[in-house]
């Protein structure tokens, strides 16, 4: 095991939530490595590291990651750079190149995944899907309310579907598999009916006064079902770029689940 100085963590999605925690890690001097697939659709875009893949580099909080070849030279060099690399790697290429001493499944999938106790020394899921001393050593509860960011020390979290705040949050979700279609941005201001893009020939139209939080790419396939876009009700563009409370709090747990398995003795000597 490395010094608690020089802890290598692979954090798995470049999501709302990997990204949030990628980026405190990062902020404590930890060197993350993020991995991603070839063609993301995270929708909270404006704060989600998964857009270096189509953009190269990706500033949140001022934290940069950016896209890096699947070289240890390479990932090394962004390190020194201070940035955190995000590598096109859905297969875990990259677990046996640079031994990470940490590795995070933020995919948030919510159902088992190949993830395993032997990826790494210690083993973190996130959110449901995931069993303590099965598949990982420790599960962070995603789920609001008191236990959002607790560390599971035993068993499993619940699998409970998270209610959008009615007051503050609207979300449009696709009726049936196509292809999104946008000219907005993350951050746009928009009007109830507006029309803020289209899945097939049916046009979709806000809900509400707002701004754009969340939405798609332009032209992204999608199935029945996915959400599509996201319009924040308070009128504000800083929600659509800023870490939220919520992301900051299970970002915390994660780092209290490395200190509390990884900060002992053996490793301060």
């Amino acid at each position: 095991m490395r010094k608690l100085s020089e802890l290598i963590v692979v954090i798995r999605g470049g999501g709302e939530v990997g990204s949030a925690i990628a980026n405190i890690l990062t902020r404590c001097h930890f060197r993350v490595c993020m991995t991603e697939i070839a063609s993301p659709t995270s929708l909270r875009r404006g704060v989600c590291y998964s857009e270096a893949v189509y953009e190269t580099d990706k500033n949140i909080d001022g934290i940069k990651a950016e896209r890096t070849l699947l070289s240890l030279e390479t990932i090394y060099k962004v390190w020194r750079n201070e940035r955190i690399p995000i590598v096109v790697d859905s297969e875990l290429t990259v677990k046996p190149l640079i031994k990470p001493d940490v590795l995070i499944n933020a995919l948030m999938l919510g159902r088992q995944t190949s993830t395993k106790m032997s990826d790494a020394p210690l083993v973190i899921g996130i959110g449901p899907g995931f069993t303590v001393g099965t598949d990982v050593h420790l599960v962070i509860d995603t789920n609001p309310g008191e236990n959002l960011g607790k560390v599971v020390i035993e068993g499993e979290v619940e699998n409970i579907e998270k209610e959008p705040d009615l007051l503050a949050s609207h979300i449009l979700k696709a009726e049936d598999a196509g292809v999104f279609t946008t000219e907005r941005n993350i951050g746009d201001i928009v009007l109830s009916g507006d029309i803020i893009g289209q899945l097939n020939d049916i046009s979709l139209v806000s809900p509400a006064d707002g701004v754009v939080r969340g939405i798609l790419r332009n032209e992204t396939k999608v199935l029945n079902n996915t959400e599509l876009i996201e319009i924040d009700s308070v009128n504000d563009k800083t929600v659509s770029f800023n870490i939220s409370k919520d992301m900051r709090i299970v970002s915390g747990g994660v780092l209290e689940a490395i200190l509390m398995s990884l900060n002992i003795e053996e490793d301060i000597q």
